[in-house]
């Protein structure tokens, strides 16, 4: 049997979109399944979209995912030669032409079409109009021109789907597509073909946006003489709105979503789901890759488009944040809370390294991204001010409120630094409210807090420690 190859060949043109990092994980589920050889090509031969630093983007992004390949990463730029050899074959065939019409003519006769609101495809003006003598002539003269694949005339491209099934297309809607363009570089179109066949790819599984060029690549494969590897076009990621996922309406680069601190198991784990699922009756959402890898199958693919939902990202990133260990939250958020002023501003006790575990130990079931660490409980971090109404639960007086205050207080001076645990905190403070916790509880959180909304007043004084809380306890009466 035939060894299965698969490969993943983005262009370095930019940023990671959340589309080819599917593509890539999709392909290595696959590999990694089949145990077949992954492959990484880079397609970088449009000289005009390469963006300088996006090839070291690419790769650090997949290394960050957990994504190998087995071979590569292969450039094509490096290739040209095969690209020309096998462009000048077809042309000794008869299944490609030189074209050496210039731009300005072409995008007049694009113009002419769309006014006669006609698909722009190439009028074949060389081809009809060239004798072999003329071509040769300008050849020798070093004219500028590209080669362009002869499309024959009304006939129909068949192949088969693994997702879609058979697909049927009409030649006459298909252009002369340019293959070998003025600069001596090839295009997408016979780069893909080539190198496809070159290195042994038996399944290409890509974009739906490549479904409508694959009758091109096929007529390729016809003309070279080679067998077609295996078709699989994923389904387009949509918008909410079920429009194109684009950067209009959101993010769509993965660096955006590192930068947010989106964890790397959950962009995985809700990638993998866009667009597939583990089987009908399977209701487990939450997936490691090691699991991925053991469900994955191409028939789950589904044929419609894939809505991002920013809401399911953030609930599955919350759920991956509960399931690491302290320590690797910490590791994680590190980077984010030094770009916080309020935790810079703090004493280098509330930087240590123990007290920001403890912070994140109260928050990590709140947090549905690390950037929002410390966000929602500054009162960790510094000095606090409120108003003295604050401090009274529903229409207790002040008094009421004071001796409330005392009891808390008692209760905390009480439990020895050695015993400053929060099990502890807990179970003598509720031993102390006994049947009335609001009328205690209230009053201690918010003059630990100094907000209408916190973690418990059990949580808040642990993380805070004895001093401290008995500092801000001791405010309180004084306010009251």
């Amino acid at each position: 049997m035939t060894k299965i190859r698969v490969r993943f060949a983005p262009s370095p043109t930019g940023f990671v979109h959340i589309g080819s990092l599917r593509t890539a994980l999709y392909n290595f589920l696959f590999a990694k399944k089949n145990k077949a050889d992954f492959v990484l090509r880079i397609e970088d031969t449009d000289q005009k979209r390469y963006v300088k630093g996006a090839l070291e983007s690419l790769l650090k992004v997949l290394e960050w995912a957990g994504i190998t390949w087995d071979e590569g990463p292969i450039k094509q730029s490096e290739r040209l030669e095969i690209y020309k050899k096998y462009a000048s074959e077809l042309v000794k065939k008869g299944h490609a032409y030189y074209c050496f019409c210039e731009p300005e003519r072409l995008e007049e006769m694009r113009k002419e079409q769309q006014a006669m609101k006609k698909p722009p495809i190439y009028d074949r003006y060389c081809l009809r109009n060239l004798t072999e003598e003329e071509i040769n002539k300008n050849l020798k003269n070093n004219c500028s021109y590209t080669i362009r694949l002869k499309i024959p005339e009304n006939e129909t491209v068949e192949f088969e789907d693994i997702i879609r099934g058979k697909m049927k297309f009409n030649t006459d809607l298909i252009d002369d597509q340019v293959l070998l363009k003025s600069d001596g570089f090839p295009t997408y179109h016979l780069a893909v073909v080539v190198d496809d066949h070159e290195m042994g790819i038996t399944y290409v599984i890509r974009g739906e946006e490549w479904l409508p060029s694959t009758p091109k690549h096929i007529l390729l494969y016809k003309y070279f003489g080679w067998k077609a590897p295996e078709f699989v076009h994923l389904p387009l990621l949509l918008n909410p709105d079920r429009s194109k996922l684009s950067k209009r309406q959101g993010d769509v680069a993965v660096e955006d979503y590192i930068k947010k601190g989106y964890l790397k198991e959950a962009i995985i784990n809700f990638v993998a789901l866009l667009g597939w699922n583990p089987g009908k009756g399977e209701t487990q959402e939450i997936f490691t890759l090691e699991e991925l890898i053991e469900k994955f199958d191409l028939s789950h693919v589904h044929k419609g488009g894939a809505v991002f939902d920013i809401k399911k990202l953030d609930w599955m990133n919350s759920e991956w944040i509960k399931k690491i260990s302290i320590d690797e939250l910490y590791d994680r958020s590190f980077s984010f809370w030094k770009e916080k002023n309020f935790y810079n501003n703090s004493s280098e006790e509330k930087k240590s390294e123990e007290y920001l575990k403890k912070v994140l130990a109260v928050e990590r079931n709140r947090l549905s991204k690390l950037s929002e660490v410390g966000e929602s409980n500054k009162f960790f971090f510094g000095d606090i001010e409120y108003e003295k109404k604050l401090l009274s639960w529903k229409n207790a007086s002040g008094e009421d409120t004071k001796k409330s205050l005392e009891k808390s207080l008692d209760v905390l001076t009480n439990i020895s630094d050695v015993n400053w645990t929060l099990e502890n905190i807990e179970k003598m403070l509720l031993e102390a409210a006994e049947d009335k916790r609001g009328e205690l509880l209230w009053p201690l959180r918010t003059a630990l807090t100094g907000e209408q909304k916190s973690p418990s007043p059990f949580e808040v004084a642990w993380v805070l420690g004895k001093k401290e809380t008995i500092k801000r306890i001791n405010k309180a009466i004084k306010m009251m």
